[in-house]
């Protein structure tokens, strides 16, 4: 995988089955801060295509579909691909949202060692998308891995819950969602918006939901357009910096933690809750149920990878 990233032919119904079933890996992987649904693209072997493919929406196809050539405005972007890991990320994003929030509240340390498997997993499969290591991608992978790490350990922030801050967090969260790496939903809970948002998704707040979706479009079409070019020139380079940012990001996705208020505190004053990572408390059922999350997670990546190879 690599270059201009050309789309793969599909004939049949089990290719389109085991895309959309890569589409809901990729919802199921966004509803969780600390985890990219574009890892799971990229581990998945549909990254680069699915870039390229959401690039294809540019003047020509808006041309067509202003002078109501609807089917002409179709046939030039490849709707069948991005539909089908549309409608897997939509079924994750519907089926898995509560069950996932439910977790997160009362099963904090399984549902993260489940991730932290794949995500440590991801970091071993990607970097061999690196044709060739050289000093300018060990720079750009331990550079990025660096910053990663210290973004990810950020205190989330207060924030206004007006339609403009909502769209905003649309625009931004997407532009994350879509880099390997880069949790969107992570973005969200330094945004403060996190808690909010899986609400109004459980709630069906519609309108709180179509704004969100509003900036996700704007910044999805923006976004994948820059990732293709840089992708096209700097291939290795960039997938070095994406592998620096999986490895950064195992600090957000460890499963044991425990909070402390973050500097500076100012004496009678509320001060936000930093998470620092700890060791397991005691080897007991918990800490079995929770390796094998990790390690399910781990064969999981690899499953996926093998089945990419297969496919190119």
């Amino acid at each position: 995988m690599g270059g201009s990233g050309p789309a793969f032919a599909r004939k049949g119904w089990k290719a389109y089955a085991g895309l959309g079933v890569r589409g809901l890996c990729m919802g199921a992987a966004d509803l969780v801060p600390g985890v990219s649904g574009g890892t799971i693209a990229f581990v998945a072997g549909i990254y680069e295509e699915l870039i390229h493919s959401i690039r294809a929406f540019d003047r020509r196809f808006a041309g067509l579909l202003l002078a109501l050539r609807f089917r002409e405005a179709l046939n030039t972007v490849p709707w069948r691909f991005l539909g089908t890991v549309l409608a897997g990320i939509l079924l994750a994003v519907v089926t898995l949202a509560r069950g996932i929030q439910w977790m997160l509240q009362h099963q904090p340390e399984l549902i993260w060692a489940f991730f932290f498997g794949l995500v440590a997993a991801s970091v071993f499969v990607v970097r061999k998308r690196v044709i060739a290591w050289r000093g300018s991608t060990w720079i750009a992978a331990v550079a990025a891995g660096l910053l990663f790490y210290v973004v990810v350990g950020l205190v989330p922030v207060k924030t206004p819950e007006s339609p403009w801050f909502v769209f905003v967090c649309g625009v931004v969260a997407i532009s994350a969602m879509i880099l390997p790496g880069i949790s969107g939903s992570f973005i969200l809970v330094l945004l403060g918006k996190y808690e909010y948002l899986l609400a109004a998704l459980n709630n069906r707040d519609l309108f709180t939901i179509l704004v969100f979706a509003s900036g996700a479009a704007v910044g999805i079409l923006s976004v994948a357009r820059g990732l293709a070019w840089i992708f096209k020139r700097h291939h290795d380079v960039t997938v070095a910096a994406l592998t620096g940012l999986m490895a950064g990001s195992l600090r957000k996705v460890w499963p044991w933690k425990t909070e402390v208020p973050s500097p500076p505190e100012t004496c009678g004053a509320d001060v936000p809750l930093m998470q620092i990572n700890v060791l397991p408390r005691a080897v007991d059922g918990d800490l079995a149920a929770a390796a094998g999350l990790a390690l399910a997670g781990f064969a999981i990546v690899v499953v996926l990878e093998g089945l990419s190879q297969s496919r190119r």
